[in-house]
């Protein structure tokens, strides 16, 4: 069986393309795959068709794409330029690979280019609903016609949590209830694990220290000013991974207050044992997004690095977060609530460790790639399309 995946954005720096990756590399372990991205990098046992953009387009912004135009804000002759990149290396690409169905990810845009193949090829095709998609869809009128047309004629919806399916539902008002499934994403349980990090603790002064990071897109969704005015009552040092527009905002926050315990690390691009360090040197992981995120991948890596999370209760978080178990849940926007619950966990080593070791556990059984990647394959079988000979 050949899948063709479709994906709006880099492969590295966001959720939706590690998810985009992970999963294609899963399955390409028992099928043929092949993608198309505007990416350079290569997937191991997966054949990339790269996108060369004449505009970088994206929902919230992406660290990678520093300089890119909102869907909310570009006008048609941007919007029209982009498309005819993405459909030209996705006919390309159903031509020359010869795909049995098609995995799309996000509702929009490339779900309207697989819904032009499913009428001139035949080829069925399945949409994943990463949610950064659905404040675009809220807020510009030009795009959920469009979108709710393509999603007819798609054979399965597979939103990434229950919250996101609801919001979809919300927001497209529209009927897709036999179309739908949820399926979460997932992490890479044998690359996510503890692993040494006295060369983190030389490099950035951290030997003795109590460490808590943060990982994501540096957006006014991930919430992360909340953190950095925490940070004053935080007995350990704070470390931000990530870049996006809100990093020049952070750091004068971080001025203005005399904040000492925060350090900006940056976007650390496709070095993800760099990643995975962190992650294990972490005491605490804290994601204060003030959105409805739809379920984080960086919360699942962390938990899969015997990390304990402290996280808000919005969105699809609850999935993979049980309050007291493996981690705890924060009010949204409340500096004073994210300083008290990471102080405990940093002031109670062993319920901390106990923490992590359930959160690893939860990861390894609920969420591995291998357990994800099969949910879809069962998908692909049931809808593949084979050519007549």
């Amino acid at each position: 069986m050949k899948i063709l995946y479709l994906q709006t954005f880099p492969l590295f720096g966001s959720g939706s393309g590690t998810y985009a990756r992970e999963l294609a590399e899963e399955v390409a372990k028992k099928h043929e795959v092949a993608m198309v991205a505007p990416e350079d990098r290569q997937l191991a046992g997966v054949k990339m068709y790269k996108v060369n953009l004449p505009i970088k387009i994206a929902f919230t912004g992406h660290p990678e794409w520093p300089d890119c135009k909102m869907y909310t804000k570009v006008g048609g002759k941007e919007l029209s330029a982009n498309y005819l990149a993405y459909f030209q290396k996705t006919i390309e690409a159903v031509n020359d690979f010869q795909p049995n169905i098609i995995h799309v990810h996000h509702l929009m845009p490339l779900t309207w280019i697989a819904r032009f193949v499913k009428i001139a090829y035949g080829l069925n095709f399945i949409v994943t609903v990463h949610g950064s998609e659905l404040p675009t869809l809220e807020k510009d009128k030009r795009y959920p016609f469009l979108t709710s047309e393509a999603l007819h004629k798609a054979v399965r919806i597979i939103p990434n949590s229950f919250w996101t399916r609801d919001w979809m539902n919300r927001v497209l008002k529209d009927g897709f209830g036999d179309q739908i499934r949820v399926i979460p994403g997932g992490v890479d349980i044998d690359e996510f694990k503890k692993v040494d990090t006295e060369d983190i603790d030389k490099r950035f002064n951290l030997k003795n220290k109590r460490v808590v990071v943060f990982a994501g897109k540096l957006t006014p969704y991930k919430g992360v000013k909340y953190l950095i005015y925490a940070a004053k009552k935080i007995k350990g040092e704070v470390l931000i991974l990530g870049d996006g527009s809100e990093r020049k905002n952070l750091e004068e926050i971080v001025n203005r207050e005399k904040i000492n315990n925060v350090r900006f690390i940056g976007h650390l691009g496709n070095d993800t044992k760099f990643l995975v360090k962190f992650y294990s040197r972490a005491d605490v992981f804290v994601a204060p997004s003030v959105w409805d995120e739809p379920l984080g991948l960086v919360i699942l890596e962390a938990m899969a690095c015997e990390t304990p999370v402290v996280v808000t209760r919005k969105g699809g978080i609850p999935l993979a977060v049980k309050d007291g178990k493996n981690g705890l849940f924060i009010r949204s926007r409340n500096a004073n609530d994210i300083a008290e619950k990471v102080n405990y966990l940093l002031q109670n080593d062993e319920r901390r460790l106990k923490m992590g070791q359930k959160a690893r556990e939860i990861a390894v059984e609920k969420f591995s790639w291998k357990i994800i990647a099969q949910k879809f394959i069962d998908k692909y079988e049931k809808f593949a399309t084979y050519p007549k000979k």
